[in-house]
C-alpha cells in the first residue's frame, strides 16, 4: 500500500489515489450524517411547536445535542472534504458540480435558519407553527434529492 500524500506543484494540490479514496470515504460519512440530523431537525421542530410545555426542556436538549454534536460536526467535515476533493480530482470545471455547489450552500443555508430557529425555541420565541416546518422539511429532501441526482448522474 502507498503512503497518501500531498504534493504541490505550480499551486496545484495533487493527491494520490489512496488518499483520494479515503477522502471520499470520510466524505460520505459525513453527509449522510449531516443529512440525517438537516432531515430529521425540521421534524423535531414540528413536533415541539405542537408540544406543551412540560416537555419544552426535553425537545430543546434534543435539539441542542442534534445540532451541536451531529449537524455542526459533519457539515464542516463535508465542506472540507468536499474541498479537497475537488482539488483532487480537478473537477471544478463540470457544470453539474457548479449546480451542486449551489445547492449544497442552499442546505448550508437551510442549516443556518435551523441553528436559529433552535435559538429560538429555547429563548421562547417560537412563533412558527408545525406546518410551517413540515414544509420546511419537504423543501430540505427536495434539495437533497437533487445534490444526490447531480453526483450521480453528472448531467452536464
Amino acid at each position: 500500500m502507498t503512503k497518501a500524500a500531498i504534493t504541490i506543484e505550480e499551486g496545484t494540490v495533487t493527491f494520490l489515489i489512496g488518499y483520494y479514496l479515503w477522502l471520499k470515504v470520510v466524505h460520505l460519512i459525513a453527509i449522510i450524517g449531516w443529512m440525517v440530523g438537516i432531515l430529521y431537525l425540521p421534524r423535531l421542530f414540528a413536533y415541539h411547536a405542537d408540544a406543551s410545555a412540560d416537555t419544552d426542556e426535553t425537545f430543546q436538549q434534543m435539539e441542542y445535542n442534534l445540532m451541536r454534536l451531529l449537524l455542526m460536526p459533519c457539515m464542516i467535515v463535508v465542506f472540507i472534504t468536499g474541498i479537497l476533493l475537488i482539488f483532487a480530482t480537478e473537477s471544478l470545471a463540470s457544470g453539474w458540480l457548479h449546480t451542486k455547489i449551489l445547492l449544497v450552500l442552499m442546505l448550508a443555508g437551510l442549516h443556518g435558519m435551523m441553528s436559529r430557529q433552535r435559538k429560538n425555541f429555547q429563548r421562547g420565541e417560537n412563533t412558527r407553527s408545525a406546518a410551517y416546518f413540515r414544509t420546511f422539511s419537504h423543501v430540505t429532501t427536495l434539495i437533497v434529492i437533487l445534490v444526490v441526482a447531480l453526483a450521480v448522474l453528472k448531467p452536464f
